[in-house]
């Protein structure tokens, strides 16, 4: 079966930069697109970025974009979400999922990881 884990959280500085990674396994990144999403507490999951199966498409949601840049490595077989000019708003655990269908962003996501803890402060 197809599994996620997530890596790369911690602890920042506002205006410093992070690089979350997803290595799927069982299957390889290049039959689906995928995304990002984090949740922070008393929050709503938001979907941050996502990216076709063939790894050029994307789509970021208004509150990163252009600050954080989805990327895949199909040799790796991993997704990397790299993040910079952080602030204490991108504050959350982030988690990468696998979805079956793009149309103008990815979705009907299937399997998730268990989440990175981002945490940016002042």
């Amino acid at each position: 079966r197809v599994q996620l884990v997530e890596s790369g959280g911690g602890s920042v500085q506002a205006g410093e930069s992070l690089r979350l990674s997803c290595v799927v396994s069982g299957d390889t990144i290049s039959n689906y697109c995928m995304g990002w999403f984090r949740q922070a507490p008393g929050k709503e999951r938001e979907e941050v970025a996502s990216i076709r199966h063939n790894g050029v498409d994307t789509f970021y949601a208004d509150s990163v974009k252009g600050r954080f840049t989805i990327s895949k490595d199909f040799g790796k077989n991993t997704l990397y979400l790299q993040m910079s000019a952080l602030n204490p708003d991108d504050s959350a655990v982030y988690s990468c999922a696998i979805g079956e269908v793009w149309t103008g962003n990815c979705h009907t996501y299937t399997v998730w990881g268990q989440g990175t803890q981002v945490t940016v402060s002042s």
